[in-house]
């Protein structure tokens, strides 16, 4: 596994795992900006992902990031017009990026459904992999940016990002973003990452929570595959943080739960 083994920090709840989390993820980019970076962060959608936005919204801690100097991105979006309450982007701006003083040139949201139906997600995804090209430094070695930190979520049978078990996106090895159709689970339509280039991350941090997720948490650290767990395959160069409340680590071995 890239980064060596996944390592995995219990939380007793959702709310707690939020809190912590956006502590976690401040402390991370106060780390990387006293080097000289500009952090490329990418964003998930979901419960637990916009609550520790918002847990970031309300902390006195974030004034310890320089928000102009935070690049954004996002690992999946639903493919649904601009300022869609559903769309990941409009509750991140809700959430955390309309609180603080980010710099718009360095927010990369996903396209929108501009009323040319399903098939322009297929338009969005090549233009989202244009951007992630140009944005490529020399020193990332491919047509993606080497993302600092990629936040990720994951559903009840697997998936991470739009990336379903068994879907055409889950076997993509070549593009960088995919359009993904008939999703199980509303909207049908949605732009994601493809697993490779969630895999260039330099850190992958898996944050979910509720035991309708602790069997696929249970599998995907028990070494499933990808195509049946899709968020097996999601895995940083350097690390990979496996963030879990207790009901999601309910079915893993005891010496996972107790680490």
């Amino acid at each position: 596994m890239s980064g060596g083994a996944p390592e995995i920090a219990l939380h007793s709840d959702a709310d707690v795992l939020a809190a912590a989390t956006a502590a976690r993820l401040v402390t991370r980019l106060v780390d990387l900006q006293a080097t000289g970076n500009i952090p490329r962060l990418v964003l998930t959608g979901g419960g637990v992902g916009i609550k520790l936005l918002a847990h970031i919204r309300d902390s006195p801690a974030r004034a310890a990031v320089d928000w102009s100097r935070v690049e954004f991105y996002w690992g999946d979006e639903r493919f649904l017009p601009a300022g869609d309450p559903e769309r990941n982007e409009t509750q991140a701006r809700e959430a955390l990026l309309d609180h603080v003083d980010v710099d718009p040139s360095l927010v990369y949201p996903m396209g929108a459904d501009v009323g040319t139906g399903p098939s322009g997600a297929d338009e969005a995804a090549a233009e989202y992999a244009d951007l992630l090209a140009r944005k490529a430094r020399p020193e990332d070695h491919g047509d993606v940016p080497a993302f600092e930190i990629t936040l990720l979520g994951m559903g009840g049978e697997g998936h991470t990002a739009s990336v379903f078990p068994e879907s055409p996106a889950v076997y993509e090895t070549e593009r960088t973003v995919v359009p993904v159709y008939n999703c199980p689970k509303p909207p049908p339509t949605r732009v994601s990452l493809s697993l490779p280039a969630i895999r260039t991350s330099q850190e992958v941090w898996i944050v979910t929570a509720g035991e309708e997720k602790a069997a696929a948490v249970s599998m995907a650290l028990g070494g499933a595959g990808e195509v049946a767990i899709p968020v097996a395959g999601a895995r940083g160069r350097l690390r990979t943080r496996w963030l879990l409340d207790r009901a999601a680590a309910s079915k893993l071995p005891s010496d996972l739960r107790n680490p």
